[in-house]
């Protein structure tokens, strides 16, 4: 009888432990799931940055220029040697 008993009992540890890991296995999914799509999401916005600055590169090279050149005319020196 004791060994039908602790048969019974084993039987639904088992079961208990096979439902916990089940349980912990699908929140482990989804968590992977979630940090896969902000994943995905940081890379697009990378991307976009990246495509952002790549445009705007060349536009800074000029305006610096561009500011170079005002700077020089309007400098004390330049003013005095008019």
């Amino acid at each position: 009888m004791i060994a039908i008993a602790l048969a019974w009992i084993g039987t639904a540890c088992w079961i208990v432990c096979f439902w916990w890991m089940h349980r912990i296995s699908s929140r482990q999914h989804s968590m992977l799931k979630e940090l896969h799509d902000v994943a995905k999401r940081i890379e697009e916005l990378s991307k976009a940055e990246h495509d952002l600055i790549r445009d705007v590169h060349p536009q800074v090279g000029a305006i610096k220029e561009q500011v170079e050149n005002v700077a020089e005319a309007v400098a004390p020196d330049a003013a005095k040697s008019r």
